[in-house]
C-alpha cells in the first residue's frame, strides 16, 4: 500500500522548495518540447548495456528446460498409493516417520 502525503511518495525526497509534482511524482512540463524528443536526446548519449552468461548459468538454464518437460506429479505413483490406501495394503512405518520429522526439526532449528 502506497501512501502519498502532499505529492511525496516512496523514493522521493521531501521537496518543499515550491516545485509542484503530479501524482506520479513528476514535475509538470514547462517546455514546449515533446516527450519523445526529450527521450531521444537522453538515449542518444547512453551506451548500450550487454550481458554475458557464465557456463554455469547456461548449464542451469539447460537443466531448467529439461526439468520443465517432466510432470510435476507422478500420476502413476499417486494411483498406486491411492489403490493401496483403498485396499488397506498401505502401511506407514511410524518409527521411520518420527525420525524424519525429528531430522526436519533439526534442520530448521539446528
Amino acid at each position: 500500500m502506497t501512501v502519498d502525503f502532499n505529492g511525496v511518495g516512496p523514493g522521493q525526497p521531501n521537496n518543499r522548495t515550491g516545485n509542484a509534482t503530479d501524482k506520479t511524482g513528476n514535475a509538470p512540463r514547462t517546455s514546449q518540447q515533446p516527450a519523445s524528443d526529450t527521450a531521444a536526446k537522453q538515449s542518444s548519449g547512453a551506451r548500450a548495456d550487454s550481458v554475458s552468461l557464465s557456463d554455469q548459468s547456461k548449464a542451469l538454464k539447460s537443466l531448467e528446460s529439461r526439468l520443465a518437460e517432466y510432470p510435476e506429479v507422478d500420476d502413476a505413483r499417486v494411483a498406486e498409493i491411492r489403490a493401496a490406501l483403498e485396499d488397506g495394503s498401505y502401511k506407514v512405518d511410524a518409527e521411520k516417520l518420527a525420525q524424519k520429522m525429528l531430522d526436519e526439526d533439526q534442520g530448521i532449528f539446528g
